[in-house]
């Protein structure tokens, strides 16, 4: 699967979020200024040329929507984030935020009881 950039990712977000949408509807959710009507519309047609977006006709209006989930892209970017700066390890991935203080005790504790609750379900597997 092929890495979107920002702006790509961003009309992405819109799209999941909302499911289907003509480009008219995908810019409201766009924060001022507003990128142009013009610009949405490419982008929206190159994420379609990638595969992840495709489009219901209405005459010459078409209403697109994602083929793509969200879950499916995020495991696939993380999954090459890990492997690009981490050396394909999640534990150095958790090491490094933890030793930036990046994530707080709340957040380590409550990584510490996802983590369990798997090892668990795994080892009865």
């Amino acid at each position: 699967m092929r890495e979107l950039t920002r702006a790509e990712e961003e009309v992405m977000q819109v799209l999941w979020k909302i499911k289907k949408g003509f480009v008219k509807e995908i810019l409201e959710y766009f924060d001022e200024p507003k990128p142009a009507y013009n610009t949405v519309s490419t982008i929206v047609r190159i994420l379609q040329d990638k595969g992840f977006v495709a489009h219901k006709a209405y005459g010459r209006t078409h209403e697109y929507f994602p083929i793509v989930s969200k879950s499916e892209y995020s495991k696939t970017h993380l999954s090459t984030f890990v492997n690009d700066y981490f050396s394909n390890s999640f534990e150095k991935m958790v090491s490094f935020f933890a030793k930036e203080k990046s994530i707080s005790i709340k957040e380590m504790e409550e990584i510490m009881k996802i983590m369990d609750g798997e090892v668990k379900k795994q080892k009865t597997k």
